[in-house]
């Protein structure tokens, strides 16, 4: 797998040189990022603004493990109280200012997450199509306090992708907060870990209090836009799945309007 901040500077964010860059994605003091519309984007008070790289993520994963809570902290939305399972589909767009390392150089990440519920996936056969279209990356939900969802990611990984494809994979354990209630097993995950080489995100579904951890999502953002960076990387043959330098890393390719909604 990659070695998590190899590409991306994840402390990039508490520098002063990145102050511009987060104000127009997150509130004040940065507490919490800024919810942004289908057709809607950062307000630019630069003159030199980072380029925009976008990317679909689906999320896919049982009924109840807490997808569109964690599709919500992902985007600055809150979490919801209540459990409803999402009817149809519902996108939801975040973004992300990132700095590689190797180049010096600022991109703006632009996340669009795709959240469909189970039902509807059975339901109705355009789902999983609209939802896997040229898509960049899928995270893999399962909860720690429910074991048989981490039992199901085999299943959902053989699923929803294919050993050549280049779709990157990431798996999230969501109520990681509920550690009296854990089934899932550190060795557990570091067996999956070290059989599927896909990595596992934790986070925790809920808000203690009016200022969300920013540390702790920081370092989800950082992890998938990196992966998803890495991917372009291989994309373009400046790199191998092992990491092995071939050249000089090259940006990634920008994606038209019309790749996706």
């Amino acid at each position: 797998m990659l070695s998590v901040g190899s590409l991306l500077d994840f402390d990039w964010h508490k520098h002063s040189e990145s102050r511009e860059a987060f104000s127009s994605v997150t509130h004040r003091h940065h507490h919490r990022l800024k919810t942004f519309g289908l057709l809607e984007k950062p307000a630019n008070v630069s003159p030199y603004s980072p380029e925009e790289v976008r990317y679909k993520l689906f999320v896919v994963g049982k009924t109840g493990v807490g997808k569109t809570s964690t599709v919500a902290k992902l985007t600055g939305n809150e979490i919801p109280k209540t459990h409803n399972e999402t009817a149809g589909i519902q996108t939801s767009t975040t973004y992300w200012p990132g700095k590689i390392t190797q180049l010096n150089k600022q991109v703006m990440f632009r996340l669009q997450f795709w959240d469909a519920g189970e039902t509807s996936l059975k339901k109705f056969d355009h789902i999983i199509p609209a939802c896997t279209e040229r898509v960049d990356g899928i995270l893999f939900i399962f909860s720690i306090v429910d074991k048989s969802s981490f039992d199901d990611l085999h299943q959902q990984i053989s699923r929803f992708t294919s050993t050549n494809d280049d779709i990157v994979k990431i798996a999230i354990a969501t109520k990681c907060d509920q550690h009296a209630h854990c089934e899932v097993t550190q060795r557990d995950i570091r067996d999956f870990e070290n059989n599927w080489k896909i990595p596992i995100l934790k986070i925790q579904n809920i808000q203690e209090s009016s200022q969300p951890d920013f540390s702790e999502l920081s370092r989800l953002l950082n992890i998938i836009c990196e992966y998803l960076w890495y991917r372009d990387l291989i994309l373009a043959g400046k790199v191998t799945k092992g990491g092995a330098v071939v050249g000089r890393r090259p940006q990634p390719p920008v994606p038209t309007v019309e790749k996706y909604v």
